[in-house]
């Protein structure tokens, strides 16, 4: 299946089922999964990079432990909605992914995403060692329960 906007794979997708969300960065990859009934996030892991080949197949482990559905993965827009080259890594990495899986890949806004965790993270006193131990995975779990939110009021129209 195509790499789409995460609207796009609402329709294809069964009411129940787990989703993996994707923090994508240029050292590490954050993993957060969804409850089966796609109402909570929850972080899971932080993926040193490597190789492509080796992210892949970590994370593709990860979605058959948990019986994913689908994938969404973070993109990151600019603030003026333009796409700059992060952008346009995670277009590539998305598209290469898609090769890999059969599972719908949905890419959802994640603009502030970790800017955002960061604060949640400071606010809950967590140390500067325990808070970079810890974004990535949560960033995922932002952007997972953004885009769970919102396919929750597309399935309540």
């Amino acid at each position: 299946m195509p790499v789409v906007p995460l609207i796009e794979i609402a329709a294809v997708l069964p009411a129940r089922g787990a989703l993996i969300g994707l923090d994508l960065g240029t050292k590490t990859i954050g993993v957060a999964v969804s409850d089966p009934d796609r109402r909570v996030a929850a972080p899971v892991a932080t993926i040193m990079r490597r190789r492509f080949t080796l992210d892949a197949q970590r994370i593709l482990a990860l979605a058959a432990e948990r019986r994913a559905l689908a994938y969404v993965l973070g993109l990151p827009v600019n603030m003026d909605g333009s796409e700059g080259p992060r952008a346009q890594a995670t277009r590539a990495f998305a598209r290469n992914f898609a090769k890999l899986t059969e599972l719908p890949i949905g890419l959802w806004d994640e603009r502030l995403s970790t800017a955002a965790v960061e604060r949640a993270l400071i606010a809950a006193d967590l140390s500067r060692a325990k808070r970079k131990a810890v974004i990535d995975q949560h960033a995922a779990t932002y952007i997972l329960q953004g885009a769970l939110d919102r396919l929750a009021g597309l399935a309540a129209r």
